[in-house]
């Protein structure tokens, strides 16, 4: 063999060992590379999969580059827009972020939305989108134009913004606008920014922005192999010619792909100590559960006892409203041990009971996880304040301990719902002559007025619906169902919420959103409204007013295009006479005039009522408001919260 052809193939072994040598030293090195703590900018110990600056690229995700800038956040760059890192949680792979361009200025010249690629990223649950809106050629509703502000171009272009909820319907308003850009947030964020009133629109929503919002991160799967992978001692990482997972050991790989620790004489310890651990977790598990459950126990029994405490102390301050209190076996001879059950709810149930001077009575018995009992003191602290026809009687109550009644006078045609709904294949449906409906609207009128302006303290009821109302024998309306009350001193109008309670369908704008202004008892007449339109359509069950309507049809529309056509209404499926179709056509009216947008425009109880016994001729078209569809709030979820009006009822 010739020199040349030695030397060559000599030359080709060598580098074919050398670069075999490097791989394997390679793969050490970036195990060490990848294992020092990692800073950038403000934020320290980040950690796969993020890399930058003097962190190298293996040791991360391409996706997850990091731009290190002094004495700031780090900045990330997703989908062509750049997000402050805001802050990093590892252990729970998730990152909370906020959008560089909108940090300082609403009028980037960057107006795109907000996206990701959902294989790598996913939105917290804390999450909904902000909606800003710029270039409307039109003039939007005034709920939408609160808070509204300028930019600083020739144009001075107005700049709106609206939640989730208020963006539904403002849908059809802002086709024509030269551009909608939805921005992620905190669901609380813009909330809690807005309860200032002294900053402009513009530094509420900056506010809402620059709290970031919560993304998770999941690398394409890759976060479960470096679980894995850590769990093995390796440090994570990928391949930087094919961008997959991989992970980095100081020592040999095994089959999976994690780091193997084998050597001689490890697989005996390895043995004995698997042995001992399995020996001894289930002694510790024991110990373990039943230390947790003690405490547990006694930590539950301690809160259960404080609650109860609480109760008494708010019980006894409304001693002197005379409301006779039984004990909870008293109770059981009174239902004779809950023998007839009249119905059940969400709360509990409701039972058929005797007291002893023979009336008939219906006893309420909270479930005893229902919260901390504010639904059960609003109950007794609200009625017990009450004496009016229209509102039910509370007779007594029982507290003992997490056994929680309430005892009211017994309603034998029971609820109003029942009558309204006009399902042919129900027994219990009942029609009542418009000449009924008509006395029960306004029977529930002057409850309500009564609520509003008739006691020494206002109470607003915040869930006004069929199903709250009761009927007596003779079908004099009862309203019913305190749980949710609002008790505020005085005359107080406006009241401070921090949440959203009732019943959708029946809820007034202004709880969902801030911007079609405050919160008051003219939320009441929004649910009234809303009621009365259901008692005279039969229900939204049964809206016979077109062939083509389907479920989605929001009925105060097809309401509206019937009575501006002045059609026959042809309501619950009958021809109607004049005096009937005059009932209809006045409660219609009187209904479309409580659901108005504006709380301001909607009329007081007492007008209310003149308006249901004067005449037909005195009453005209209502504004058609601007209303969104049931449909459209099934992702927002209706529970009472914590809130305040200038005291409490606790």
């Amino acid at each position: 063999m010739e020199a040349p052809e030695l030397l060559s193939r000599f030359l080709i072994a060598f580098v074919m060992s050398s670069i075999f040598r490097l791989s394997s030293c390679s793969d050490a090195e970036k195990f060490a590379k990848c294992s020092v703590p990692y800073k950038c900018g403000l934020l320290r110990n980040i950690s796969y999969p993020f890399w930058g600056n003097e962190r190298p690229q293996f040791c991360g995700q391409p996706q997850f580059q990091l731009d290190c800038r002094y004495y700031q956040y780090p900045v990330l760059k997703i989908n062509g827009l750049e997000y402050r890192l805001l802050d990093n949680t590892p252990s729970d792979w998730s990152m909370r972020i906020a959008r560089l361009d909108l940090w300082d200025s609403l009028c980037s010249p960057k107006l795109i939305n907000t996206t990701f690629d959902h294989a790598i990223f996913s939105y917290a649950p804390t999450v909904e989108n902000l909606t800003l809106i710029y270039g409307c050629s039109e003039q939007l509703p005034d709920f939408a134009t609160k808070d509204n502000f300028s930019c600083s171009n020739e144009d001075r272009e107005i700049v709106y913004y609206a939640n989730e909820y208020l963006a539904r319907i403002l849908e059809p308003n802002i086709r024509s606008c030269r551009r909608v850009v939805q921005v992620p947030i905190f669901r609380t964020a813009l909330e809690t920014a807005e309860q200032d009133g002294g900053r402009s629109g513009m530094e509420k929503v900056k506010e809402a922005l620059r709290q970031g919002f919560d993304v998770m991160y999941n690398g394409n799967g890759s976060m479960w192999s470096c679980k894995s992978c850590e769990y093995s001692g390796g440090r994570c990482g990928s391949s930087t010619s094919t961008n997959t997972f991989s992970c980095f050991c100081s020592g040999d790989k095994d089959e999976s792909g994690t780091c193997s620790t084998s050597n001689p004489g490890h697989d005996s310890r390895k043995k004995l100590i698997i042995g001992t651990v399995s020996a001894g977790i289930p002694v510790l598990l024991a110990c373990i559960t039943v230390f947790f459950f003690r405490r547990k126990l006694s930590t539950l029994l301690a809160e259960m006892t404080k609650k109860d405490q609480d109760l008494e102390a708010c019980i006894k301050s409304y001693e002197h409203l005379n409301v006779k209190r039984y004990r909870f076996s008293d109770v059981k001879k009174i239902t004779k041990s809950f023998k007839y059950k009249l119905g059940q709810g969400g709360y509990g149930g409701v039972y058929k009971g005797k007291l002893v001077d023979g009336r008939i009575v219906a006893v309420k018995v909270l479930k005893a996880s229902k919260g901390n009992g504010e639904e059960f003191i609003n109950e007794v602290a609200s009625i017990s304040r009450t004496s009016h026809v229209n509102i039910v009687a509370l007779l007594g109550f029982s507290l003992e301990g997490r056994k929680r009644a309430l005892i009211y006078e017994f309603m034998p045609k029971g609820s109003l719902e029942k009558f309204i709904y006009d399902d042919s294949t129900s027994n219990a449906t009942t029609h009542l002559e418009w000449e009924k409906l008509l006395q029960i609207a306004a029977g529930i009128a002057r409850g309500l007025e009564y609520l509003h302006r008739g006691c020494t303290t206002r109470i607003m009821h915040f869930d006004i619906k069929p199903h709250n109302i009761l009927l007596d024998e003779d079908l004099c309306p009862k309203i019913s169902d305190f749980g949710l009350a609002k008790i505020c001193p005085g005359k107080e109008s406006i009241i401070s919420m921090m949440g959203t309670r009732g019943t959708i369908g029946y809820i007034a704008p202004e709880v969902f959103s801030r911007n079609f202004g405050g919160v008051s008892y003219k939320s009441d007449v929004y649910s009234y409204g809303m009621m009365i339109l259901e008692m005279v359509i039969g229900g939204r069950k049964d809206a016979n007013l077109g062939a083509n309507q389907t479920s989605e049809t929001y009925f105060p529309d097809f309401i509206y295009e019937h009575l501006e056509r002045e059609k026959d209404l042809r309501l619950r499926g009958a021809i109607m006479t004049g005096e009937q179709n005059e009932i209809a056509r006045k409660m219609i009216l009187v209904g479309l005039w409580c659901i108005q947008t504006n709380p301001s425009d909607r009329p007081s109880m007492s007008k209310v009522i003149e308006m249901l016994e004067g005449s037909l001729e005195a009453l005209h078209i209502p504004p058609k408001p601007f209303i969104v569809a049931p449909r459209l709030l099934e992702n927002h979820p209706v529970e009472p919260t914590e809130e305040s009006c200038t005291t409490s009822v606790l």
